[in-house]
């Protein structure tokens, strides 16, 4: 699993652009593309940068979450199973430090993508919160069609999240925490098994709330 983490890493990084104007602003990941246009008689190129494209899925109240659910706000994503008997329970104690910094704060949010949705039911997600003392309204728990997550996590994401029969417990999956800005552009990726680079994803969600 570190592996696959790693891979993903690295992919980011040669298939990215790392935009960086100054010291204080974090990279923008993913291809870009130039588009022309034509303003007063002119020719200006904008830069399109890659964005997480359209979801919709339900989170452990039954609510429906889209893009627009994240608003005025930068998340941190990953993908993760109830039943995970890997990477998983660690990923969430240390997404828990993310939870506990920001959780008064109304322009972060985390989103955490179940790959197996069939077992992941609502009821089941809603339980699982519970049972990690967290808010829906401050993270939010998403089920929904499997080849959907899938191809949002392998695509929009790039990261691994599939099944795989040889994999524990049946699927494979990064371990990537990824930082969300407010434009829906990937601005950091994160190894959420550890704890130093976690410390990182505190800090630089800070840099892009532009808070203290």
């Amino acid at each position: 699993m570190r592996l696959s983490t790693l891979a993903v890493i690295i992919t980011l990084f040669a298939f990215g652009c790392n935009e960086v104007k100054s010291s204080y602003e974090l990279p923008i990941y993913g291809q870009k593309e130039y588009v022309d246009r034509e303003v007063n008689g002119k020719t200006v190129t904008d830069t399109l940068y890659h964005t997480i494209a359209p979801f919709e899925f339900v989170d452990q109240d039954s609510s429906i979450i889209t893009n627009a659910t994240f608003n005025n706000q930068v998340y941190v994503a990953d993908f993760f199973f109830t039943s995970c008997p890997t990477i998983c329970p660690v990923m969430k104690q240390q997404m828990l430090r993310v939870y506990e910094e920001y959780k008064n704060d109304p322009e972060v949010a985390i989103l955490s993508h179940s790959i197996d949705p069939t077992h992941d039911t609502v009821a089941v997600l809603h339980d699982f919160a519970e049972k990690l003392g967290v808010e829906s309204s401050k993270w939010h728990f998403v089920t929904g069609d499997k080849d959907e997550i899938y191809d949002i996590g392998e695509t929009s994401y790039m990261v691994v999240a599939n099944e795989d029969e040889e994999a524990a417990g049946g699927y494979i999956h990064s371990g990537a925490f990824l930082l969300v800005d407010k434009k829906g552009r990937i601005r950091g990726v994160y190894d959420g098994t550890v704890p130093e680079q976690v410390d990182v994803l505190i800090n630089d969600i800070k840099r892009l709330t532009k808070r203290k």
